[in-house]
């Protein structure tokens, strides 16, 4: 047999890390940073003065006018309503159809030309919108996507300057 001790005693408690103080510490100071950097570029709308610099608090558009266009400008728009667009969706459980209306803002001076090319803006409007899958028009931020992507055809297909902007009156899903 052995003369063995047997240490009876119990070995001090280890002592405890301080690794999650350290982690919660630097995801605070980088959680504020980033809430910082958020709120100073504009991603957020806190920290921001009610009007955009050089624009008078007391300054009031028409009517109907944005701060950006004068009463002139408006007065020089025309829109150019086109035909819906009815666009067939292949979805696992059958078809769905997308009914899509618009209207087009021209200044007066290109009306007449955006108008004769409107068989063109529609066939654009058309081989895209037949391009999209239903996936594409179930995000929520689709509708302002697709809008720009179709400005943007819209102006390469009639020429640049000549398409203001893109009015969406109807995007029916059904």
């Amino acid at each position: 047999m052995t003369d063995a001790v047997v240490d009876t005693e119990q070995d001090a408690p280890a002592k405890k890390s301080k690794m999650p103080l350290i982690i919660g510490v630097v995801l605070a100071i980088s959680g504020a940073g980033g809430g910082f950097f958020a709120v100073q570029s504009g991603l957020l709308p806190f920290g921001q003065s009610a009007a955009p610099e050089g624009v008078k608090a007391t300054e009031v558009a028409p009517e109907g006018v944005d701060n950006g266009e004068s009463a002139e400008d408006i007065a020089n728009l025309a829109f150019i309503e086109m035909e819906p667009i009815i666009i067939s969706l292949r979805k696992a459980s059958g078809l769905q159809h997308l009914r899509f209306r618009s209207q087009l803002e021209v200044d007066l001076a290109h009306q007449a030309e955006v108008e004769k090319i409107l068989p063109r803006i529609v066939d654009v409007l058309n081989s895209y919108l037949r391009a999209l899958e239903l996936e594409d028009l179930t995000d929520p931020m689709a509708l302002p996507k697709l809008r720009a992507q179709m400005l943007r055809r819209i102006n390469i297909a009639a020429g640049q300057g000549r398409v203001r902007d893109l009015l969406i009156m109807d995007f029916v899903l059904n």
